[in-house]
């Protein structure tokens, strides 16, 4: 894509999401075209089939690279929604602190430490996910939903299924 397609250029520090099927990879923009971002080996654009070996990674590189080698073709945005809830940290600490992780290896863990943990850590110097809270809420809800129809089921048995049956000498069930 290209960046004439959006009206809204990046400023340094801050967070591009980029949505890559059923979930999102965040980078951290930090001027002249670059972003810096955690990427465990199946990150790479297009990549929402290789979800999978990134929930089995556990280790993931920081890597600068231009913005558009990280997009792709893929649909991406500014999002600095958390700064209605954090205040963001000064710019110039932001970009020092990203820098200084380029080329490490860092642990990973889709749950809490991804790339949506790492940029908002750099931003708001608090590391958080929204997209793995939402999951967690999703999943909370499916169980809770589960739970409620197992309980239903169980009473509608309770009430319609009677007591229990015995077979009678003769084979008769009373």
């Amino acid at each position: 894509m290209a960046p004439t397609l959006y009206d809204e250029k990046p400023e340094p520090g801050d967070l591009i999401e980029i949505f890559r099927g059923n979930f999102q990879h965040w980078t951290l923009y930090v001027g002249d075209g670059f972003v810096i971002h955690l990427a465990p080996p199946s990150e790479v654009p297009g990549a929402s089939s290789n979800i999978l070996m990134s929930v089995l990674s556990d280790k993931a590189k920081v890597k600068k690279e231009e913005i558009w080698d990280v997009v792709g073709h893929d649909r991406w945005c500014i999002n600095n929604q958390l700064d209605q809830d954090y205040q963001v940290r000064p710019i110039c600490e932001i970009l020092k602190e990203a820098q200084a992780y380029v080329d490490q290896e860092l642990p990973f863990c889709v749950f809490k430490g991804n790339c949506e943990h790492f940029v908002t850590e750099l931003r708001y110097g608090k590391a958080e996910s929204r997209q793995v809270r939402r999951a967690a809420e999703t999943v909370g809800m499916a169980a809770m939903v589960g739970f409620g129809v197992l309980a239903v089921a169980g009473v509608a048995a309770a009430i319609f299924g009677g007591g229990s049956k015995k077979k009678n000498k003769g084979g008769e069930y009373k």
